[in-house]
């Protein structure tokens, strides 16, 4: 199958870490409660913060938070058993896609590399429309943290696991769409899955 995955709050832990430094930053830095919905998994909606807030504070935590970050419990274990078994995994990401983005690359790269995970099929970085990506890839199942991408890729029926791991917004699962906590559930899926594709 092809599988495709996100890599912050998916592969890396580094949405965890966004949380902290920026409720830091809005505390300590901009004095201020500037919470918008904490729901929200991208800092940048979770705020009241304009455009030149938002370049700064990634311009001073960015590569902090990308250096710091571990890969999320038991994605290693899992991606490398989906390698073994003949999948075709895809990293679709929009990470590259801001300020520094070809140092952000190079640098989650490294990390991969340094992790000896660099070994996904194809890496499609700065991903405006993950949803257009997914289609045009023609993936039989995403992996995403954001509940609004989830809701789009499945809307194309496309089976999509919306990793929760926060306190993000709930969402009504169907057929193409289910909510997971951990990377052994998504192992239990995609083999259910797989089973499901043999029988049929």
């Amino acid at each position: 199958m092809k599988i495709g995955l996100d890599l912050d709050g998916v592969v890396f832990d580094s949405e965890k870490y966004f949380r902290v430094y920026a409720e830091l930053y809005d505390i300590l830095e901009l004095h201020q409660n500037g919470i918008i919905d904490n729901r929200e998994v991208r800092f940048q909606e979770r705020y009241n913060w304009d455009k030149k807030t938002i370049d700064s504070f990634m311009n001073k935590y960015m590569f902090k938070i990308i250096k710091k970050c571990n890969l999320v419990p038991g994605a290693k274990e899992v991606i490398k058993l989906l390698k073994d078994e003949g999948h075709e995994l895809i990293i679709i990401t929009a990470r590259g896609g801001i300020t520094q983005g070809s140092e952000y690359i190079k640098l989650t790269e490294d990390i991969l590399k340094n992790n000896d995970m660099y070994i996904f099929d194809k890496y499609i970085w700065a991903a405006d429309s993950k949803c257009e990506a997914c289609v045009n890839e023609k993936l039989d199942i995403m992996i995403e943290d954001s509940d609004k991408n989830c809701k789009l890729i499945s809307d194309k029926k496309i089976r999509t696991l919306y990793f929760k791991d926060a306190p993000n917004f709930e969402v009504q699962e169907n057929e193409y769409l289910k909510t997971v906590y951990n990377w052994g559930e998504i192992y239990r899926y995609i083999q259910e899955v797989c089973n499901e594709y043999r029988n049929s």
